[in-house]
């Protein structure tokens, strides 16, 4: 449903439309067709701070802009007899397609009540709108995969196609199931959106041709008349999965019969040419850690043995300079312009600033946060935004930036960038020491900036939720706790730990060693592109 792709001009609002634009850079680097059907939103939202309160503002873009070409407007329609026109563009790159879906009033994926009558158009609009662009465009999917059950009208459409042209709805249904994927990155089916009988009625139904689909839709609907869409994507695909090992095995979904849903798992990876500092990546395929195809060879981890300390912290030191250029222009909370302090730790916490990610943890005892910055001369560097609409959390960054702005030590010593972005997440990933990640556990999916961080160099502090519990012992400093009082003990104690790693020689490879040794297989996305072709096709 959303793709960030800054350098194409596709900017959706989280970590899985970072995710979405990685898998498709690995299907080109691997030569794999590969097409994604995506918005391109006609907005891009930005953010900026002042006194503490975080406001937004818009530009205006375009596909043309990043060289899409113009195919045809297809439409979608409503029960009004009215009729939405969607403009289709296209972008060839190697072996990979992107096909996008745009109007003016299509606007941000995330605003707004999920379960309203405007996301249902997105939703309806991509889906329809984009399974018709692909025949358009003369496209004949292998497999349809659908990321999160917000595109599940794509094979809503299929389903329609297949009956339309004669098939009666039990063989079709067998045919999508057999052809379409679903991936789950929502690990409570209750958070899922729902949708109302007379919703569809209006904005659903007057795109589908068939009787038989109709009805069967209709029989989908609970008994007060509310039908979640991840009930249509369980029923509609026979391959599932979740994206990491702890998702994939306590993922909450039930399909019509109230059996509880079996996912696979394949964990998400990210593309390493895009996010690792090119002189780190250059050495890992100079040492034979990966090979051409960006997969750990079979000898990887004695390779990784010979990292020197030496080594590490000259990349590290390539890192800083790297993310300060990319940094040059970046403001902090105050308006003034911010780079990395050379001869100082970096701590950070970069990812959407949402509730069960915790960002606000290493303020909750401030005076132990402070005796850790100084002591160990140290900067703690936050970035991220706040969803629209999200107030709690608006509430809870303001809560944050008055407490720094109201003490000395924190005011020299913690740094909120502004207007968080791919190019920020990447200065962040090659220049800080130290990444904290403490999602409450069983609610992080996977996430992937971790993956980002263990890959450049850095030492990782997180709770064992998400990928990173795909390595058990956890081969990072881990957060742990019976009570959330516990887990801030544990984070604090694990910020002093990481800050006295990094004075050493000794622990420093011995830690980075045990990281790269435990995630590096997993942190590919070459990886992740060949589990789900086995996954799909070795049947």
């Amino acid at each position: 449903m959303e793709v960030y792709d800054q350098q194409n001009g596709i900017k959706g609002g989280g970590g899985l439309g970072v995710l979405a634009a990685d898998t498709r850079r690995v299907a080109e680097r691997l030569d794999v067709p590969f097409v994604l059907v995506t918005p391109f939103y006609r907005t891009e939202l930005h953010q900026a701070v002042s006194d503490g309160v975080q406001t937004e503002w818009y530009k205006n873009t375009s596909p043309e802009e990043f060289d899409f070409q113009y195919v045809s407007d297809v439409a979608v329609q409503t029960s009004d007899s009215t009729s939405a026109q969607l403009g289709i563009f296209e972008k060839q790159l190697g072996s990979t397609r992107f096909v996008t879906i745009s109007e003016p009033n299509f606007g941000e994926l995330y605003a707004g009540d999920g379960s309203g009558d405007h996301r249902l158009y997105q939703e309806v609009a991509l889906g329809f709108g984009g399974y018709k662009a692909l025949k358009l465009l003369g496209v004949r999917p292998a497999v349809i995969q659908l990321n999160e059950t917000a595109t599940i009208f794509a094979a809503i459409s299929r389903l329609d196609e297949l009956c339309r042209n004669g098939m009666n709805l039990y063989e079709a249904i067998v045919y999508v199931r057999k052809h379409t994927l679903y991936t789950n990155h929502t690990l409570v089916q209750a958070a899922e959106s729902e949708f109302t009988r007379d919703q569809f009625a209006r904005l659903v139904m007057p795109n589908i041709a068939s009787p038989a689909v109709r009805h069967w839709l209709d029989q989908q609907f609970d008994a007060s008349g509310h039908l979640r869409l991840s009930v249509l994507a369980i029923e509609l695909t026979e391959a599932k999965n979740g994206v990491s090992r702890l998702h994939a095995r306590v993922c909450d979904f039930k399909d019509m019969s109230g059996e509880r849903v079996k996912f696979h798992a394949v964990t998400n990876g990210i593309d390493l040419s895009t996010w690792v500092l090119p002189e780190t990546l250059k050495t890992y395929f100079a040492k034979g850690i990966i090979d051409k195809f960006e997969l750990v060879t079979e000898d990887y981890a004695g390779r990784i043995l010979e990292l020197s300390a030496r080594e590490l912290r000259e990349l590290k030191r390539s890192a800083r300079a790297r993310a300060n250029e990319l940094l040059a222009s970046r403001k902090d909370q105050t308006g003034a312009s911010f780079t990395l302090p050379d001869d100082a730790i970096v701590f950070d916490f970069k990812r959407r600033f949402a509730d069960y990610k915790r960002p606000w943890m290493p303020f909750e005892r401030i005076d132990e946060l402070k005796r850790i910055l100084t002591e160990f001369n140290a900067h703690y560097v936050l970035a991220g935004k706040v969803w629209l609409g999200d107030a709690r959390m608006y509430m809870k960054l303001q809560e944050v930036l008055k407490l720094v702005a109201e003490d000395d030590v924190l005011r020299e010593r913690v740094h909120y960038l502004q207007d968080y972005d791919e190019t920020l997440g990447k200065a962040l990933v090659f220049g800080s020491d130290i990444a904290i990640n403490v999602p409450i556990v069983g609610l992080e999916a996977c996430g992937t900036s971790w993956e980002k961080d263990i890959a450049n160099l850095k030492l990782l502090i997180s709770t064992p939720d998400g990928g990173v519990a795909d390595v058990s012992p956890l081969a990072c400093l881990e957060v742990t706790g019976a009570t959330y009082s516990d887990e801030v003990d544990s984070l604090y104690e694990q910020m002093r730990r990481g800050a006295e790693i990094l004075r050493d020689d000794v622990q420093l490879e011995k830690a980075i060693h045990k990281q790269l040794i435990g995630y590096l297989p997993t942190i590919s996305g070459a990886r992740m592109m060949k589990e789900y072709l086995q996954f799909l096709f070795d049947k």
